[in-house]
Parts: C-alpha cells; structure tokens; sequence
C-alpha cells in the first residue's frame, strides 16, 4: 500500500505516537482517555501496522500530559515549528529537573548506541532500541524547552556550589 507520507515521516509519527501512549501512562490509560480499543491504540504505535493515530486522539492525549509530541512531527512535516506558550508562569527550579532528566534520556541514548554499533552491525531490534531512546530524549527535551519557557521571566537561579 502507498502512503501519503514517506517511510520516515511514517515511522516518526509512529515513534511519537509511542511516545505519547507512554507520557499519558500507558496503554490502559490512553485506551480510557482517548475512547479506544486497547488493540487500535496498539495499533497506533505498530510500525507495521498502517493505522496512524487519529487527530482527536491526538489532540486530548497532548492536552492530557501537555506535550504535543505528535503536532511537533506533523508541523515539521509541513515545514512549521511548534513556540511554546506565551505565559511566563513556572518555576525556574524546575528547569533543573528537567535538564536531570534530559540528561539521563541523553546517556541512555548513547549507552544503546555504543551497544549497538561495537559489533560494526546495526539489527533491527537495536534500531528499534535507537528509536525509542532517541523518542525518549525527543519527549524529554521537548519538556526541559517548555520547563525553560515557562521559567524566563520568572526569578533567577542560584545553583549552589557555583558562587
């Protein structure tokens, strides 16, 4: 079957879907959430499978956990970019947090690479491994931009130990 998107863009809709499933809790939740079958959500994040994310489900789960990690990919798609909201509310602190976080998704990623690439052959379960660590990092560092985003504007940030 043909698609109306390349095999790329395909597979990067169906890694953020994935990534969306996980930042809304997971299967059972997003099946209560988005009013579907938990095989159709599973089908969502299939790879192999054609079905693609409808936009309703879409739009609540992204409202649900306030990443919108499937709009991101659909406007990079149509050569847009997502800005982040224009409220100067949040904690600067809280950036903090969200750098530790992307940090880890960071290490994670590169500690899945130097795995998969020290035999000099690339399997597809190591992709598959690449993929969701990079989806990972992607979802995490969507947050830190938002954490910084929210933060500007707001009071400084003393780390300590740096004076």
């Amino acid at each position: 079957m043909s698609r109306p998107i390349s095999d790329a863009w395909f597979h990067r809709v169906k890694s953020a879907t994935r990534d969306l499933v996980q930042a809304c809790g997971g299967l059972k939740r997003v099946e209560a959430i988005a009013h579907a079958s938990k095989s159709e959500v599973s089908r969502w994040q299939v790879a192999t499978d054609e079905a693609i994310i409808p936009l309703a489900a879409v739009l609540v789960l992204e409202a649900d956990c306030g990443l919108p990690l499937v709009t991101t990919v659909m406007a990079d798609l149509g050569g847009r970019r997502l800005e982040g909201p224009s409220e100067e509310a949040g904690s600067a602190a809280a950036v903090l947090a969200h750098y530790t976080e992307t940090m880890r998704a960071a290490s994670e990623l590169l500690g899945s690479a130097a795995a998969a690439f020290a035999d000099g052959l690339i399997t597809g379960a190591e992709l598959e491994i690449l993929d969701r660590n990079a989806g990972t990092l992607e979802r995490v560092v969507a947050g830190l931009r938002l954490g910084i985003a929210q933060a500007k504007g707001g009071p400084v940030l003393r780390v300590v130990g740096t004076e």
